[in-house]
């Protein structure tokens, strides 16, 4: 099954052919700034697999509570962001999945950075959570 998916306006479209590796929820307050809601939906896709039509924007975000340097690409005509990157994980990129096509197979494997988790946002006990 391919996956596919795009930004709000169409200028960015993507697609890969396997399932993503890993899928998780950021919860740090530049996921929460970016996504401009309570939390950043992840699924990590292999670099080398991923397919993308159009040219994002790039946002270096070096003021991370990890210290680490996050780069964040987004769409520059309608804002949607499309995946990050992680200088821990350099052949996996980090695709939001609020812009995929098809998101009826999400189940997050983790929570991430749940020390800045908004108070009202319940997180199920099965799935493992992270303070960073």
């Amino acid at each position: 099954m391919i996956n596919s998916g795009r930004c709000l306006c169409g200028k960015i479209s993507y697609d890969f052919p396997n399932a993503p590796t890993m899928t998780g929820v950021c919860h740090c307050k530049n996921c929460q700034r970016q996504a401009g809601s309570a939390f950043s939906t992840l699924a990590g896709v292999p670099k080398v697999e991923f397919n993308m039509i159009g040219e994002p924007m790039l946002y270096l975000d070096s003021a991370t509570k990890s210290g680490n340097q996050v780069e964040r690409y987004f769409c520059g005509n309608c804002g949607s962001p499309i995946y990050s990157l992680i200088p821990s994980q350099p052949d996996t990129l980090f695709l939001k999945t609020g812009t995929m096509d098809d998101t009826s197979g999400f189940e997050p494997q983790f929570h991430a950075w749940c020390s800045t988790k908004q108070d009202w946002v319940d997180l199920a006990a099965e799935v493992p959570q992270m303070d960073a």
